[in-house]
């Protein structure tokens, strides 16, 4: 038998959770640990109708990228993805900056999915484990970069040129903005998820090609994998990714 504590701690082994940034809320969040699991449902967010598509689906186990509570709550309500959880039945174990870092998690998953080489840690002072960074198959112009990363992650990336030819390239899911005067100098361009106008302009000012390819788009890629990698490890349990399409649409 496989228990939600089970996958817990399968889930440290691979993306320690005692590696998280120190703001975040990663790990087994909701439900009893005891709970065996024979069906676990994978998704970046937990919503009510994620609870319901993995409920529907026979599952016992949520498994997100964002923490279901990620700041202290004072109420529970019925509309409340929490609430959800607990009327079904539901267990949930978030994996959040923990996965980012995590060797095979999702930044090194996006720079796979770009089809960039030689990839490694990217450190930068103020997050050393998150960043990665990788080789394109040829040198490209910002605009064939855009082309790339939209036909990578399927979608409309904004994009700022930082004025020279790239072959080098950081990665970082999510909200990655914050790094950019980071990554300047250590690398030709930037794909992250998202970026403030500021930071585009400081990307520009340093000289760094910048694309923000949205929050969605640029984490979802660690799922599949992860799923067949504890399909490999718990062969009585059935991983399944719940097909959750972006809140955010794109003319």
């Amino acid at each position: 038998m496989t228990t939600v504590q089970d996958i817990t701690l399968y889930l440290d082994s691979i993306a320690p959770f005692d590696t998280q940034e120190t703001w975040d809320n990663s790990g087994f969040l909701v439900g009893s640990a005891a709970q065996e699991v024979t069906v676990a449902a994978l998704t970046l967010d937990i919503t009510p109708e994620t609870v319901q598509m993995a409920k529907a689906a026979g599952a016992q186990l949520l498994i997100s990228h964002h923490p279901v509570i990620f700041r202290p709550i004072k109420a529970v309500k019925a509309n409340d993805p929490v609430y959800a959880l607990i009327a079904a039945g539901l267990s949930a174990v978030c994996a959040h900056t923990n996965l980012d870092a995590a060797q095979g998690g999702v930044n090194d998953r996006l720079a796979l999915r770009m089809g960039l080489t030689d990839i490694e840690p990217l450190p930068v002072p103020s997050s050393a484990a998150l960043l990665r960074k990788g080789t394109l198959p040829r040198e490209m112009t910002a605009l064939e970069f855009a082309a790339l990363v939209g036909e990578k992650l399927s979608t409309r990336p904004a994009v700022a040129a930082g004025g020279r030819l790239i072959r080098t390239v950081a990665v970082c899911g999510g909200a990655g903005g914050e790094f950019v005067g980071e990554v300047a100098g250590l690398a030709d361009a930037y794909l992250t998820g998202e970026v403030k106008h500021h930071e585009f302009l400081l990307a520009r000012q340093l000289g760094l090609t910048v694309a923000a390819a949205g929050h969605f788009e640029t984490e979802t890629p660690v799922l599949m994998p992860l799923a067949r990698q504890m399909s490999d490890q718990f062969s009585g349990v059935r991983f399944l990714v719940l097909e959750q399409s972006n809140p955010v649409f794109y003319l």
